[in-house]
């Protein structure tokens, strides 16, 4: 769901806040500053960490109002305790399980499993060595780097897909960051991947990922939802609860109003394709406007506004506009029961813990 290019209007991240700063643009200056004052009293180089979090900010073209600097800090603050490369605990437990899923999805022997994992990399060590001594997603995503480009049996199991899918400070996608890094402002002396794994890059991207589109909800709760559901699954969720609404037909609120990557009809089109007559609508007009669902336009479509219309008559009551998505975590790094909902509603006490410091303290 993440399409919309970096370079936005500097009023962007604004709309979604609860309590947006009216306060004129800070000075670079300034910005650092407050940051300075916002960060946890035992973040260690808080100077390092508010040099970083404003160059994201710089880049971007992002107000670094309150609002949306305690925003970056509550996710940073809830994913990673302020660590670039933060630890996960039985980290080589869990990727060896990888390994061996995928080995047996393929019926690759264990044996010869073991074999490639004996071999010597290029830091002079074995895999089992460097896989029994990472404690970090980036040391794992260097080890299976090296793997997939030295070891044929890697590229067997991998092709050419790391399975460290996120990491950093903020945790955010890698292919995330991949498509979005044309406007990276620091040079790149490895790859973007690897850029992710430290602090500068890690927040460049995360910030991005949280503040870098435009939306209308007048809670940071449902941002953070999308930050962990993907840009504008609040806003989905919420449309999914009107057609089910209208249609009376059960649908699963986790914000994708068409398949990822699928031309196949969903749920959600078929509850829509349900209404057709009542909107006006053909098979083809909705399915092409269901497609804008990855956007903010999609909130000007037909399909959109005739079945808010639909559901607010029929509740006699305007629904939400934007609904938390009920989506289950699932990672192999989650050894609990966690929803979108849980995450978004933890980053957001941290947010507004964040908010009454900066209301204590003199402005800069």
């Amino acid at each position: 769901m993440q399409v919309l290019t970096l370079s936005l209007p500097i009023v962007i991240a604004g709309c979604s806040s609860q309590s947006t700063q009216t306060l004129p643009s800070r000075t670079p200056e300034q910005a650092r500053a407050r940051l300075l004052q916002l960060l946890p009293a035992n973040v260690a180089d808080r100077q390092g960490w508010a040099n970083d979090i404003y160059t994201a900010f710089a880049a971007q073209k992002l107000e670094p109002n309150d609002e949306n600097l305690c925003s970056v800090l509550a996710v940073t603050e809830q994913e990673s305790t302020f660590q670039a490369d933060p630890p996960v605990p039985n980290l080589a437990k869990i990727a060896r399980s990888e390994i061996n899923r995928r080995a047996g999805k393929l019926h690759i022997p264990e044996f010869v499993v073991r074999s490639a994992l004996n071999i010597t990399s290029p830091t002079g060590k074995t895999y089992n060595q460097r896989l029994d001594a990472a404690r970090t997603e980036g040391q794992l995503s260097a080890i299976f780097d090296d793997f997939i480009g030295m070891v044929p049996l890697g590229k067997n199991l991998f092709g050419s897909l790391n399975p460290v899918h996120t990491g950093g400070p903020m945790q955010v996608s890698i292919a995330f960051a991949e498509k979005h890094a044309q406007d990276y402002p620091y040079p790149i002396p490895g790859t973007i991947r690897q850029e992710v794994f430290t602090r500068r890059g890690g927040m460049y991207f995360g910030t991005a990922h949280l503040l870098g589109y435009p939306a209308d909800y007048t809670q940071s709760l449902y941002r953070f939802a999308d930050f962990n559901a993907g840009w504008y699954a609040s806003r989905n969720a919420a449309f999914q609860n009107a057609v089910s609404q209208v249609s009376g037909i059960q649908l699963a609120l986790d914000g994708d109003v068409t398949i990822p990557g699928s031309y196949a009809v969903g749920s959600i089109e078929r509850a829509v394709r349900v209404l057709g007559k009542q909107l006006g609508l053909n098979d083809n007009q909705i399915r092409q406007q269901l497609l804008k669902g990855d956007r903010l336009e999609f909130e000007q479509t037909e399909v959109y506004r005739k079945v808010f219309a639909l559901a607010d008559r029929q509740q006699a009551k305007p629904l939400p506009r934007a609904v938390l998505p009920g989506i289950t975590l699932q990672s192999p790094k989650i050894t609990r029961n966690l929803t979108t909902a849980w995450f978004a509603q933890r980053v957001d006490e941290r947010r507004q813990r964040c908010m009454n410091k900066a209301k204590s303290l003199p402005n800069t």
